[in-house]
């Protein structure tokens, strides 16, 4: 077992209070307050926005919030300092743009994680859409605001390492419907796919849980859905660059200006990705757009970090200037987190993790920002001396 590890000059106990942990996520008809105002999130149709439509919401963000936008990592969009004020007519801009469910509840169960590189042939359009309206119908499971859906359709898997609980891809011969932590799932038609990932959403709420891989150890799926382990192969991360459909941009920290986000609506339709990406449909060439990463193994996409102080009320610090400081430094196989409490939004899978605490940055060499550090409070200008081992540390 690990033991953290106080160095020297700090004392021996680093550690905040425990986080408020909300269990859902900001809507556009639901918003969550952070420290900079509203957030305000936008869930795209199949994570498609067409030109107008982007355009649209660039406009919103500078009229009613103050200009930032993240993209997430479940391929959704947020409007970042949003007035409580304006919500209502924000709200309103939304629904002439056609992006805003018909309740709260419709809202929370639409969570639909779709890749982005789909083919208008192969169905990953229709499957979405039908999956969407059988979460709004009135019997539709009432499932956790966390619990989600991914439509991974390409001949090969691209969504493995982003959130989801029931999982729909390629495979014996046709499609499958397998449920997050489970080696098995279960092989349908096209016709039964919906309902099948329906029956499985279902089963979940039977057993009262709030995330599928936790029932894992303890419930046996039904028997159905043991029938395969015949799943699409995985492929590698994908960086930014010219893809099959158009090309991906990144934005560091996955944080756009709405300026930002106006001029690439004029080059195309655009396609959300839970990579802090953007790939613009038919787009041969990288934009000539300020503040875009639009070349593979940019030393910006191997770093992640929340918002951060103050723009977060439960961060304990600033995180994206130490992230952007130690960015040079992380290798091309590597992804730094840095996080600004113990939830680790930003980034919830396991990976080198910094996390920050009133008396510094607890370091976990591999794990989430719940884990058990391996080294506690240590100061900025240290941090690099700790992760790599190079005689150059960043100025911080």
């Amino acid at each position: 077992m690990r033991t953290a590890i106080a160095t020297p000059s700090t004392p021996p106990l680093a550690t905040a209070a425990p986080p408020q942990i909300q269990g859902w996520c900001p809507g556009a008809l639901r918003p969550m307050l952070s420290g900079d105002g509203l957030v305000v999130r936008v869930r795209p149709h199949a994570g498609w926005l067409t030109s107008a439509q982007a355009a649209g919401i660039a406009a919103l963000a500078r009229q009613h919030g103050n200009g930032l936008l993240d993209l997430t990592s479940r391929a959704n969009l947020q409007l970042r300092g949003v007035d409580p004020d304006g919500h209502t007519a924000l709200l309103q801009g939304l629904h002439a743009l056609g992006l805003v469910d018909s309740s709260a509840e419709c809202e929370s169960r639409r969570n639909i994680l779709v890749s982005p590189f789909w083919q208008p042939d192969d169905g990953t359009q229709a499957i979405a859409a039908v999956l969407a309206e059988a979460l709004a119908a009135p019997d539709a499971p009432a499932l956790p605001g966390k619990f989600g859906f991914a439509v991974d359709c390409g001949a090969q898997a691209v969504l493995r390492a982003s959130p989801a609980d029931i999982r729909i891809e390629r495979g014996c011969g046709g499609f499958t419907v397998h449920a997050e932590g489970y080696a098995t799932g279960a092989c349908v038609s096209a016709q039964d796919l919906v309902p099948a990932a329906m029956a499985l959403a279902h089963w979940f709420t039977a057993q009262g849980g709030k995330r599928m891989a936790a029932l894992a150890p303890q419930h046996a799926l039904p028997e159905r859905f043991q029938a395969t382990s015949d799943f699409s192969p995985s492929a590698s991360p994908p960086q930014p660059g010219p893809t099959a459909v158009g090309w991906l941009v990144g934005a560091e920290f996955g944080q756009l200006q709405a300026d930002t986000l106006a001029a690439l609506s004029t080059l195309g339709a655009l396609r959300l990705t839970p990579w802090r990406m953007l790939l613009v449909e038919g787009l041969q060439h990288a934009p000539k757009i300020d503040g875009l990463v639009t070349r593979p193994f940019d030393a910006r996409m191997r770093v992640v970090a929340c918002t951060g102080a103050p723009g977060c009320l439960q961060a304990a610090a600033a995180t994206r200037p130490l992230a952007r400081a130690l960015a040079p430094l992380v290798p091309v196989d590597q992804l730094l987190h840095v996080s600004g409490c113990s939830k680790g939004c930003a980034h919830p899978r396991a990976t080198l993790t910094l996390v920050a605490t009133p008396a510094g940055f607890n370091l976990v060499r591999h794990g989430t920002a719940a884990a058990l550090p391996d080294l506690l409070a240590l100061a900025p200008e240290t941090i690099a001396s700790y992760l790599f081992p190079t005689p150059h540390a960043p100025r911080i």
